[in-house]
């Protein structure tokens, strides 16, 4: 489901800051992710987890900013054969990943608006969920998507195109646990399951992959915590 999904890409990221913050001493100085930076990314690569299900006529993105994105993701479901093919795959995230940062050299305005779209999909997944009439939670889906964005048009963004493509394969690897799987090397037809959890939203989503995801994020997000001030005190120092 799409929360768990969103679990997975901001435990994904917080599990993958250390490898791409290049926490190390340069003289007398550290360099590393600010915390404004981790927090950022959680939330686009949670966004980014969701993803792969625009090929769901009612997904949660679909339902996300409404008639909007409901039509845009019944249009893509049928140009990629429906729902858990083309967009389950190696080959989308890399390419979404690639096209964000492409977006971001040549069409800066088009990637302000597709970080938009993901930032507004990972405060949703991850609990700032307005579901309910519309299209009053399409509207306050949108203002709270704006004002995240906005919060971060002075940070260094960089890395978005590295969190689309993670929050990608976090979601693909999920879906492989179910008896469906996914059609990871696509356009191969061959798909991967490896069943462990039973059931899409059955018990053992709810109730041991969602609350091992959420303590998980729990542990990693104090551990990008006491780093960030560990790496103050070594710069102070």
């Amino acid at each position: 489901m799409g929360k768990t999904h969103a679990l997975s890409g901001a435990l994904a990221w917080l599990a993958a800051v250390p490898l791409i913050a290049q926490e190390r001493l340069i003289g007398d100085h550290a360099v590393a992710l600010t915390a404004e930076q981790v927090a950022a990314g959680a939330v686009v690569c949670a966004g980014a987890a969701i993803l792969p299900d625009i090929d769901h006529h009612n997904g949660r993105i679909a339902n996300t900013f409404g008639p909007i994105t409901h039509g845009m993701c019944k249009g893509i479901g049928k140009i990629s054969g429906g729902h858990r093919q083309a967009t389950h795959s190696i080959l989308f995230a890399v390419g979404v990943g690639w096209a964000m940062d492409a977006l971001a050299t040549h069409y800066v305005y088009a990637w302000w608006a597709c970080l938009f779209m993901i930032v507004g999909l990972g405060l949703r997944g991850v609990g700032f969920d307005f579901e309910g009439k519309e299209p009053q939670s399409a509207l306050a889906d949108c203002a709270l998507a704006a004002f995240a964005v906005w919060l971060m048009h002075d940070l260094d963004m960089s890395f978005v195109g590295f969190a689309v493509t993670l929050g990608c394969l976090a979601h693909v690897a999920g879906d492989c646990l179910t008896p469906r799987g996914c059609p990871v090397f696509w356009p191969l037809r061959w798909r991967i399951d490896i069943p462990i959890v039973p059931r899409t939203d059955g018990k053992v989503e709810r109730f041991v992959v969602a609350p091992a995801l959420t303590l998980g994020i729990a542990i990693l997000a104090v551990r990008s915590v006491l780093g960030d001030v560990t790496t103050e005190w070594l710069t102070k120092g």
